[in-house]
């Protein structure tokens, strides 16, 4: 026994209930010290449209869900949080960004703009749009990943230009990690062999659960990333 307490527990009288007062206390003390730092999974919004909401998917293979037990499989003690709505544009994932996140709400993946080229929208109103739910993470202290996705080139050079630098230009003005195109790891793919393993759905635009997979082996690292800035990553 350390000679602290081996001098208390020699006294007598008040001293001893003193020096009792004292043991327990610090024994009592030592559960309370020994629990870990984050009691409650680290919790992820993955704010997004379809292909963040699983469309055309079963339950349990959309991109959230296949990311989640990545995450697991890893160890990183996370919830992600499914906040990705069919259709919805950058102005849409904007205008329900502050009922999207709780106080619980730990960091924030954004992944969108893929319907603002589906209606060839004007790059600046989608920097703008993205810009803003930077502006508002960043003031709740919210680390967020930027996931984007490329133009395509019949909209013309310059369309294609301004609207490719949103993601690493508003990355580095924020200090957010870069996902610059969520799909790559399935546009990456040739075409003939994308078919044979059913990267893609019937309507090639939305990945099949294959495809998502192989976008969760790319981003999952970027989200391991993304979660160590909140204070929580793999543990064991």
């Amino acid at each position: 026994m350390p000679a602290f307490f081996s001098v208390l527990t020699r006294g007598y009288g008040p001293i001893r209930r003193l020096s009792n007062l004292v043991l327990t206390t610090f024994f009592l003390a030592l559960p309370i010290l020994a629990l870990p730092a984050r009691a409650e999974p680290l919790e992820l919004v993955a704010l997004g449209d379809s292909l963040t909401q699983g469309y055309g998917l079963p339950t349990d293979q959309g991109l959230v869900p296949q990311l989640q037990a990545w995450l697991a499989a890893r160890g990183a003690d996370v919830r992600v949080v499914n906040a990705g709505v069919s259709g919805d544009t950058t102005a849409g994932g904007l205008s329900r960004l502050d009922w999207s996140l709780g106080p619980q709400t730990d960091a924030l993946m954004v992944a969108l703009g893929g319907n603002d080229l589906l209606r060839g929208l004007p790059p600046e109103e989608s920097r703008a749009n993205l810009d803003a739910i930077l502006t508002k993470a960043r003031a709740r202290g919210l680390p967020v990943l930027l996931v984007g996705l490329p133009a395509p080139g019949n909209y013309g050079p310059d369309y294609k230009a301004d609207f490719d630098a949103i993601w690493p230009e508003l990355a580095q003005k924020h200090g957010a990690v870069l996902v610059p195109n969520l799909l790559a790891p399935i546009m990456e793919t040739p075409p003939e062999l994308r078919a044979k393993t059913d990267l893609m759905q019937d309507d090639n635009i939305h990945p099949a659960p294959a495809g998502v997979a192989l976008v969760v082996e790319a981003l999952g690292p970027k989200v391991l990333d993304l979660i160590a800035q909140a204070g929580a990553g793999p543990r064991g």
